[in-house]
């Protein structure tokens, strides 16, 4: 009779797999040398994108190895060997290099394509397991990637052999880095999703202007209102009535449509000229909904109440977006 697995049976397997890739960095590690040095120096001194090409597993790896790359300073771009040899082979320059990833070096579809690579001018840097291989004899540079084993237990599957390429395609890419004195700032450049995520996951309130408000009573002139847009220069002025509530805005725009139908009396009482119930954003709310109010309405800025529509605040779009305290004049 069969007996079950145990929960620490799992636990041992698993444990086994991770130290055969780690058995398998560690060779890999103690592999580099020259020709990863000669690889850094082309990929450094490419004035061009890095090309990065493989199939299957490999090809899977090097998407990866592109998005590492050109989110960390190295403009880089995925070609799948297939593609390339039915037309993609023209997004190839002469000033790029390309990173050409295969464990056998024998890969039929990548070595087909190396020689055009070649007539085109760029040059070749091959990662694989064997520095004798088709693959190696045609590159300008040869990083061994060569794992002791893989974790599979038929030694077939790439499995240490894809984490070890994984691995030293971030030792390539952070070498870059080094060279080209990427910083944070660079990163959060190529990263606004990331930054951008952040910021909207915060409450209105941490965003928001909460001092020197740009207001007016209801009962002010609409000279008044004039006055605060131009002192301001937010975009807009907030009425509110004696209890600190908020009644309306007068806007840029606002304005600019009184003086195209000629209606325009700084004279006028500021609550006959206003926009009565506008659109706000409340307190304690996500600022990512204040963001989508302002994209649905097509607006830049809301003023931000509490209880009982208490102005607390106003918040402009380029707060949303990290663009700094932006004034407009």
């Amino acid at each position: 009779m069969a007996v079950e697995p145990s929960p620490k049976d799992h636990v041992a397997r698993g444990r086994e797999v991770l130290d055969i890739e780690i058995e398998g960095l560690q060779a890999v590690r103690d592999q580099l040398g020259e020709g990863f040095s000669k690889a850094v120096e082309m990929l450094a001194a490419c004035s061009g994108r890095v090309v990065v090409t493989g199939i299957g597993k490999s090809g899977l790896v090097g998407r990866k190895i592109a998005a590492t790359m050109s989110s960390t300073g190295t403009p880089s771009f995925f070609l799948h060997p297939v593609e390339g040899a039915h037309g993609d082979m023209g997004m190839i320059q002469p000033a790029d290099v390309t990173l050409a990833i295969s464990n056998s070096g024998e890969t039929d579809e990548l070595n087909a394509i190396l020689p055009v690579i070649r007539t085109l001018g760029a040059g070749i840097v091959a990662m694989t397991g064997d520095v004798s291989s088709t693959l190696a004899r045609m590159a300008d540079a040869v990083i061994e990637v060569r794992t002791p084993r893989e974790a599979c237990p038929m030694g077939m599957a790439p499995t240490a052999s894809t984490t070890a390429t994984l691995a030293v395609g971030d030792a390539l890419a952070v070498r870059l880095m080094d060279l080209h004195s990427f910083k944070s700032s660079d990163f959060r450049r190529f990263h606004p999703g990331g930054v951008l995520g952040g910021r909207l996951a915060l409450l209105v309130d941490e965003l928001m202007h909460s001092e020197d408000l740009p207001t007016v009573s209801e009962d002010a002139l609409l000279e008044d209102a004039l006055r605060v847009l131009d002192e301001r220069r937010l975009g807009l002025a907030v009425v509110t009535d004696g209890a600190g509530r908020l009644v309306g805005v007068v806007t840029d725009g606002d304005v600019r449509r009184l003086v195209r139908r000629g209606g325009l009396d700084p004279r006028a009482c500021v609550s006959e000229m206003m926009t009565r119930n506008p659109r706000k954003a409340i307190s304690g709310a996500k600022a990512a909904l204040a963001l989508d109010t302002m994209e649905n309405h097509q607006i830049t800025v809301l003023p931000v109440v509490g209880p009982e529509d208490k102005l607390m605040g106003v918040v402009h779009m380029h707060d949303l977006l990290g663009k700094g305290r932006v004034k407009f004049g």
